[in-house]
């Protein structure tokens, strides 16, 4: 007991001294007092006032931090919003489209595409369970993209207009001429007519459609517009440059076309 006394003796004592100098400073009403009474106010506004300022800045510094996550948030939820009116907008100009009602379609997404070789593909998330198999056209509200070649089944792989094995008869809506459309692998932005006659009349701003003639492709399918056309030394056929309508580097929805229109040229062609 004793030494425990020795140890909190003096803290003791300090507080007995302090309740003292208070209680004093409190009841005694002296000049001198009061002055002490003064400057020890004086003292603990400044320190209270230091103190209220530093919570003022932590509660500003936690408000502009929230106010910044807010309008984080906000400008989010203003992107989704834009990008979904925009999905809107796409899809809804898609279900306008004629053929719609003229052929039998199912819509799709792209999941995967690649336009940086010489033989490019992309992949849509429909497959067999949709009704979807091998050969069959797929485009979006501007025109062409591709077929359909390989078919699992919940997805497709689709070979693009941008493959060298890519091929097919087209007509110049100006002329009525037929061709041939392929890329030539040059640029991604211009696809080529091939065996247009240098006797058929040809202008710049022709509109190429698909013809029909292959069974996969229904006729009057945009395919895009003539920007060039020149004579080829020792031929007899137009060197014609397309550019197409519908970008494959902007794509995001199509259509696959699952009715085939010209069902004689599809048996005769399975018949050969």
């Amino acid at each position: 007991m004793i030494r425990l006394w020795n140890k909190v003796r003096d803290w003791v004592l300090l507080l007995v001294l302090l309740l003292i100098s208070i209680s004093v400073l409190l009841s005694v009403n002296d000049p001198m007092v009061r002055g002490l009474r003064a400057r020890a106010l004086e003292t603990t506004s400044s320190v209270e006032g230091w103190f209220s300022w530093l919570g003022n800045y932590y509660r500003a510094a936690d408000e502009n931090e929230a106010l910044r996550n807010e309008n984080h948030r906000l400008s989010s939820d203003l992107a989704r919003a834009r990008e979904a009116s925009a999905v809107n907008d796409e899809l809804r100009e898609m279900l306008n489209l004629p053929l719609v009602e003229e052929y039998d379609v199912v819509a799709a997404t792209i999941i995967y595409k690649d336009i940086t070789r010489e033989r490019n593909f992309m992949t849509i998330d429909i497959g067999s369970e949709h009704g979807i198999s091998e050969n069959m056209a797929v485009i979006d509200t501007r025109g062409i993209l591709g077929k359909t070649v390989d078919v699992g089944a919940r997805v497709s792989r689709v070979m693009t207009y941008l493959n060298g094995d890519f091929s097919i008869p087209v007509k110049i809506s100006g002329s009525n001429s037929d061709g041939i459309l392929r890329w030539d692998g040059d640029a991604f932005d211009r696809l080529a007519v091939d065996f247009v006659p240098l006797s058929q009349e040809i202008n710049v701003s022709d509109m190429i459609v698909t013809s029909g003639y292959s069974g996969i492709f229904q006729p009057g399918l945009p395919v895009g517009v003539i920007t060039q056309f020149s004579e080829r030394p020792g031929l007899i056929t137009w060197e014609i440059s397309v550019r197409p309508f519908a970008r494959l580097d902007n794509a995001q929805y199509v259509f696959v076309i699952r009715s085939v229109p010209i069902p004689d040229i599809m048996t005769s062609e399975s018949v050969q």
